[in-house]
């Protein structure tokens, strides 16, 4: 089968690899529809260890680590209710040897990657979509545990930021979304997001009110440089700031040391990789369980920017949308 690889000087190259034929114990056989190209494909392609410990690649080097397609054939331990059904999958989500990653035709990964989509949805529409919605799932979990009340999301008009309005709000945690212009603020209400504050001048004094009106103490972060920088004297008392992205590139973050020790504020890495409710297989299987529950809310499905085949995938990985709309490899 055709297979996107990764090469020794970290390129991508179409090879022909062995279709995978018989699955694992406690693997699914899954026949690809369609690969978003996220945010973090491209960054680990460049930086392995950008979030810690290195993906292991698993046989052939096999690139992607988010798409959706069906169930062909299941492994030895596999729930039933996985045979034949369409998935979205996060291959990030059970490290395996035996993995094969999802930019081919036919995918083989641990079921616990895989979310069952309901019959009625396009599986094309959710093949970028696990990783944001299990982000917002297992950072959400992380707060309340941690005690935070409500939250702060930078890249308000992400896909991550759109996962999280919409599970923040089915938890009743109230959440401040933060996007660049008025059109992105306008799309959000009208998906019914309530607290939405554009960043331009002036903004830090709604934004400093708001916070602490609903006790949103967690932020997080996926942009960092000037914004965080912008923000941070807004922050309410106690505040934590989670680094999950960079879509701010190489501008540094900077913070008064008074301004750190006044408001005691705390900083942390967030990974998915490193949250309990991935660690755990019980947790994890629950998550997922859960989610299939919702996963028809349309903020969770993926934006498609433009479609690409497997010999595009220079083309692909150079696409860039002014909305957050994906690059999606289709077969």
């Amino acid at each position: 089968m055709k297979a996107i690889c990764v090469t020794p000087d970290r390129e991508l190259e179409v090879r022909d690899i062995p279709t995978p034929i018989e699955p694992a114990p406690g693997h699914v056989l899954i026949d690809m529809d369609a690969s978003a190209i996220n945010h973090g494909d491209k960054t680990f392609l460049r930086m392995p260890t950008a979030a810690g410990n290195a993906l292991a690649l698993g046989p052939h080097g096999v690139w992607g680590a988010s798409g959706a397609g069906r169930v062909v054939a299941v492994g030895a331990g596999v729930p039933l209710a996985y045979t034949g059904k369409q998935v979205a999958v996060y291959r990030s989500l059970d490290r395996s040897p035996e993995s094969v990653g999802l930019w081919c035709e036919r995918a083989h990964v641990p079921y616990t990657t895989c979310l069952i989509l309901p019959d009625h949805v396009r599986a094309r529409d959710y093949c970028g979509s696990l990783v944001n919605v299990m982000t917002a799932y297992a950072f959400l979990e992380e707060i309340t545990s941690a005690g935070h009340k409500g939250v702060i999301v930078t890249a308000g008009n992400s896909a991550t930021g759109h996962a999280l309005a919409s599970l923040a709000r089915r938890r009743n945690i109230p959440a401040i979304l933060l996007v660049r212009t008025t059109a992105a603020r306008d799309a959000l209400a009208r998906l019914g997001v309530e607290h939405v504050i554009v960043t331009t001048e002036g903004f830090n004094d709604r934004l400093s009110v708001l916070s602490a009106e609903l006790g949103a103490t967690a932020v997080f972060d996926g942009v960092g440089g000037d914004l965080l920088t912008s923000i941070a004297p807004a922050l309410p008392m106690n505040s934590t700031i989670y680094f999950y992205g960079f879509l701010g590139g190489t501008a540094p973050f900077s913070i008064q040391s008074v301004l750190f020790m006044m408001k005691n504020l705390s900083m942390k890495r967030f990974s998915n990789f490193e949250s309990r409710t991935v660690k755990e297989q019980a947790r994890l299987v629950a998550a997922l369980k859960t989610l299939e529950g919702v996963i028809d809310d349309s903020m969770f499905t993926t934006r498609i920017g433009k479609e690409f085949h497997r010999d595009q995938i220079r083309l692909a990985m150079a696409y860039e949308s002014a909305d957050g709309a994906k690059a999606v490899l289709v077969t």
